[in-house]
């Protein structure tokens, strides 16, 4: 498990400390960096798939994320031209520092000042246990590309989710490895039992049906909906509302997550209801719970509040979950992040409210009860 990352003149970053848990949530207005903690693993990541770390240096364009070149890296204020990532496990440890060059999608690894200790590139970050979901799934429609190498050899479901149907249609019947996700309504423990149950607390009498074309070298999907004496024909995806499918690789990722998994999910609440949102946290709060470290980026109070109540509801210990505000002085000359750790109570309360962190609802309340 990932315990530490810092980073020093990375994008909005100037220099930074984040102790990361089992769960661990970025937040943030839009446009303050929420997204960077996450980017510079993903940097990593890629890179390492392309033979490049840990001898040449860093890709900024790749399979996880595009960056742009190395002017958009640096730290606009940057006192030296220099870019650190230093990330640390329970055994392992990698603190790596590149040199700055300018318009090149590559920076160059300063073999000079690189720390390599124990055996990280086997830890999960750069493993098959390791699993990205960007906050750009794959819309609904009926047919969805295949990939032997993705699904089967690194149990993938692709950064957009867009090797879901493939992965249901091979691995549906597996049984999860974590018992805890069994859902209560499920006689088995087959992945799309529990996925169906799972999803039917979001839209009622959910079924998911996917399945390989082998002559065309796609997969399909499909939804039934079952009630109390009937289930309905196959829907497409496309007549089923946006939600459903949007939030598929999310349930599907967690749910064939094994002990010691990697998952990093940007907006993981995305396109759901309320309750939804909550449920999507419950299940994430279960998993880690459950040695799989999750990471994640979300702009949801419902989200958050559903992490609050798994915490009451000991789904989670409070301190195996950690979240960070991240948030910008406006009045400051300099374009830096601002990291604001918030703990969250046995309870599941919080007593510290940073100003901008999900209080927005209160200020609309107050605003509506406020006299004439």
């Amino acid at each position: 498990m990932i315990e530490r990352l810092s980073l020093r003149n990375f994008k909005s970053i100037k220099d930074e400390v984040f102790d990361f848990e089992g769960l661990t949530l970025f937040s943030g207005l839009n446009g303050m960096g929420k997204s960077t903690a996450l980017q510079s693993m993903l940097i990593l990541r890629q890179s390492y798939d392309k033979h490049l770390l840990p001898d040449i240096g860093i890709s900024l364009t790749g399979e996880y994320v595009c960056i742009g070149n190395g002017n958009d890296l640096l730290f606009n204020d940057a006192e030296e031209e220099l870019i650190d990532i230093e990330v640390i496990w329970s055994n392992s440890s990698l603190d790596l520092h590149f040199d700055y060059s300018e318009k090149s999608d590559m920076q160059p690894i300063n073999k000079n000042d690189e720390d390599i200790k124990g055996t990280p590139f086997e830890e999960s970050l750069f493993t098959p246990s390791f699993q990205y979901l960007s906050a750009e799934r794959i819309s609904p429609r009926s047919t969805y590309d295949v990939s032997e190498y993705a699904v089967n050899q690194r149990r993938s479901l692709g950064v957009k989710g867009e090797y879901t149907a493939h992965f249901l249609a091979e691995h549906g019947n597996d049984a999860i490895s974590i018992k805890a996700f069994k859902h209560p309504d499920t006689l088995t423990d087959s992945l799309i039992d529990n996925l169906n149950a799972w999803m039917s607390e979001i839209t009622p009498g959910t079924k998911v049906i996917a399945k390989l074309i082998p002559e065309i070298n796609k997969a399909s999907l499909h939804y039934r909906f079952s009630s109390a004496n009937a289930i309905t024909a196959n829907f497409r995806p496309e007549n089923t509302g946006f939600g459903l499918t949007y939030v598929l690789p999310v349930v599907t990722a967690v749910l064939s997550a094994r002990s010691e998994d990697l998952l990093l999910i940007e907006n993981p609440e995305s396109h759901l209801h309320p309750a939804g949102q909550a449920l999507i946290a419950k299940l994430i709060a279960i998993a880690a719970d459950n040695d799989v470290q999750i990471i994640i980026e979300t702009h949801s109070d419902h989200f958050l509040n559903g992490i609050r109540q798994s915490v009451k509801s000991k789904l989670i210990d409070a301190d195996n979950v950690c979240v960070y505000f991240l948030s910008r002085d406006i009045d400051s000359s300099e374009h830096s992040v601002q990291v604001e750790k918030v703990a969250i109570e046995p309870s599941g309360r919080i007593e510290y409210w940073p100003k901008g962190f999900f209080d927005e609802w209160e200020k609309s309340l107050n605003k509506l009860i406020e006299s004439d």
